[in-house]
């Protein structure tokens, strides 16, 4: 039979479990268990992180609240990052997100619609209750030049 084992860890490891710790040297992050690199990734890399504690959680390596009480994270975020990694796998978190800056509400006919209510002097209230959007909606149509409000 092998030699077991033994969780060594350097002094500056910071513990997550009692076989579990984190360091940082020269601007990455190593994950160890009893001693060996588990995982690494940049310091700034939060992605990267968000992806490997929900791993070790899921794993069951550690628990959530071993995760809020080692990284001074919300309890809701490392919920959320586990659920996102058991339903939707790695590429949820490594895929670029294609839905900023875009409203798929304020299509061209409805701008065009806005546009002219805007003109008669009706307020972005009124008018985003009509329409059915935010007023935040029409208000960033606005300051990025897609609408134009008169003034009065």
């Amino acid at each position: 039979m092998g030699q077991l084992l033994l969780p060594l860890f350097p002094h500056d490891v910071r513990m997550i479990t009692l076989t579990l710790g984190v360091r940082e040297a020269n601007g990455t992050i190593y994950y160890l268990l009893s001693g060996m690199p588990l995982f690494a990734h940049e310091a700034d890399d939060l992605t990267k992180f968000r992806y490997i504690t929900s791993n070790l959680i899921l794993q069951g390596l550690c628990s959530n609240q071993d995760i809020v009480d080692a990284f001074h994270v919300s309890t809701d975020s490392v919920r959320r990052w586990k659920k996102k990694l058991s339903e939707e796998g790695e590429k949820a978190f490594f895929t670029p997100e294609t839905r900023h800056g875009y409203s798929h509400k304020l299509l061209p006919n409805v701008l065009v619609r806005i546009q002219g209510k805007l003109d008669t002097g009706q307020s972005v209230n009124s008018i985003a209750k009509e329409e059915n959007i935010s007023e935040g909606s029409i208000r960033y149509a606005v300051e990025h030049g897609y609408l134009k409000k008169k003034k009065f």
